[in-house]
């Protein structure tokens, strides 16, 4: 197993990538505690982790309050003693809006999460992690950090932020055996695109425009952007750091 003996803190982990990748991590060894605001669905996900022999907690969380990232970490060292992986996972979409349509609040509350919230999550983790000697932290960025899109404007803004603080986190935090990488998914099949699509029109309408502009033909799933969340994660990518891993189906290859 992958991270067996490890112990991962996965943001958002109760919904989509995160969920997909709490229950990819359990199965490789590690100890899972996920953090999210809604209970319900991250008790499913422990419940489903110990279901299958692993060992996980759920501890609620807003990540754009500091108190609560730093009692996010804290529970998970008291839970399972140490920390070693962190994956800042959460995060949201508005579409459909230009800079001009974007409200104050729109803005803050996407940067605030998809942002700050790595920001403040790592902030309280790379302590603990440099008393374990080491660790990795994955934050998921998007294509849209990488390149821009329209209607996205405050999303792209977070996601171009979180690629560049990757890469400063990777360069900061090397010497104290701290990997930073981030992941940059093209549109994935989670709950979150679901909702967006029936807003955009209805999935039947929307779906097949979302899977033509990918040249694979068609739309990640949570369990491969999961997959290469267990590369960065482990030892397979001991040399990797400073990373934006692109899983796209060669959306931004042109």
């Amino acid at each position: 197993m992958k991270l067996e003996g490890k112990v991962a803190l996965i943001t958002g982990g109760n919904s989509g990538i995160g969920r997909a990748t709490a229950l990819l991590f359990a199965q490789e060894g590690a100890k899972v505690a996920i953090a999210a605001r809604d209970e319900g669905r991250g008790q499913e996900t422990v419940e489903a982790i110990a279901a299958s022999g692993g060992r996980a907690v759920f501890i609620p969380s807003d990540v754009r309050l500091a108190r609560d990232c730093e009692k996010a970490v804290r529970k998970t060292v008291e839970a399972f003693g140490h920390l070693d992986v962190l994956f800042n996972n959460a995060g949201l979409i508005y579409r459909d809006k230009t800079v001009l349509e974007t409200s104050e609040e729109e803005w803050d509350w996407t940067m605030e999460t998809n942002a700050r919230g790595a920001f403040l999550m790592s902030k309280y983790a790379i302590p603990e992690m440099v008393k374990a000697g080491g660790g990795v932290i994955i934050n998921n960025a998007s294509y849209f950090g990488l390149v821009g899109g329209q209607g996205v404007a405050a999303y792209c803004a977070s996601k171009g932020a979180l690629v560049l603080l990757t890469k400063a986190m990777a360069l900061d935090h090397a010497d104290q055996n701290i990997r930073v990488n981030c992941l940059c998914p093209g549109s994935v099949d989670t709950p979150m695109l679901r909702r967006e699509m029936e807003e955009m029109g209805g999935q039947a309408a929307v779906r097949p425009d979302f899977e033509a502009k990918h040249p694979l033909g068609r739309i990640c799933t949570p369990e491969e952007v999961a997959r290469a969340a267990l590369y960065l994660a482990s030892d397979d990518s001991a040399f990797v750091t400073g990373a934006a891993l692109v899983i796209d189906g060669g959306l931004t290859a042109g």
